[in-house]
């Protein structure tokens, strides 16, 4: 018994004539007789009663006319949803976004729900690193992270390149709104990081590039506390300019770099020579565009 069996059977238990469910079906009247017969014989039960005004379901018949609308309703649900989810117009997009990351992650699903209401997400949020790791092990198929890192075995999508600035509670005597690098060298840093955090090493090699020791006091992963350390004085930052947008109210003193190399970028990565939902595929479509 197979699912084109069942259907033709719906058809004749409502029509409750051969021909008429033949006609329903576009087929002719001797194969759909067949086919009754056929399944008639594998159940081993009468499933109609014939007589002259047509055809009258058994007992048996009843009974498997209600599941056959069940499975053929199922099927066909699973068939819509199948397509659905391989045209990525259904299924979950799952993503993983920095920390500092963050801000640009409620832009673009606002816009990815506008063209894909009725896909759902799986929302991770995690350091860099640890979202490589989970791109890695398919926990997540996209990530939005913070470069530079190593990425040989991901493809990436650059996504934006924004400032870093220096900040610190208290004005600095005789400076404008640009700081040198040589004098954030005399103001303790608390830097955001964890290990394999991007920006933390993009930060230390720019000094070290420009042969200049900044004093490290510190690194924090939360952004947040970090902030508020150096709004109490407990040292200064140097961060993307993105993040004093995302945590407005802190009592800082924000400054522009002067010749500034220095800047963050972010992407979205997944990984190579791996097979990407629909759903992530048109998130990255609608990225490029």
């Amino acid at each position: 018994m197979d699912i084109k069996q069942l259907r033709y059977f719906i058809a004749i238990a409502e029509e409750k004539q051969i021909s008429a469910a033949a006609k329903r079906l576009h087929l002719a009247q001797p194969p759909l007789s067949q086919q009754l017969i056929n399944l008639e014989k594998e159940l081993g039960v009468a499933l109609v009663v014939r007589h002259a005004r047509g055809l009258e379901l058994t007992e048996a018949g009843r009974i498997l006319y209600k599941h056959a609308v069940k499975i053929a309703s199922l099927v066909e649900e699973s068939e819509i949803e199948v397509k659905e989810v391989g045209e990525g117009t259904k299924g979950t997009l799952s993503i993983g976004v920095n920390t500092l990351s963050s801000k640009l992650l409620p832009i673009l699903l606002k816009r990815f729900q506008e063209s894909y209401p009725h896909v759902t997400y799986k929302i991770q949020q995690n350091e860099s690193d640890q979202l490589l790791k989970m791109v890695k092990e398919k926990a997540i198929e996209l990530a939005i992270i913070r470069l530079p890192l190593e990425l040989n075995d991901f493809s990436i999508l650059h996504l934006k390149t924004e400032p870093l600035r220096f900040a610190s509670s208290t004005r600095i005597p005789g400076s404008s709104a640009i700081i040198t690098y040589e004098q954030i060298c005399h103001h303790p840093l608390l830097l955001p990081s964890i290990e394999g955090l991007g920006v933390y090493h993009l930060i230390l090699e720019e000094f070290s590039r420009r042969r200049l020791e900044p004093v490290i006091l510190g690194e924090c992963s939360d952004i947040a506390v970090l902030l508020q350390l150096v709004s109490s004085g407990f040292g200064a930052t140097i961060v993307p300019e993105v993040v004093l947008r995302m945590h407005p109210g802190h009592d800082l003193q924000v400054f522009e770099i002067a010749d500034a190399t220095l800047a963050a970028s972010s992407g979205v990565i997944w990984l190579k020579d791996y097979y990407l939902s629909k759903a992530a595929q048109n998130f990255l479509d609608l990225l490029r565009k």
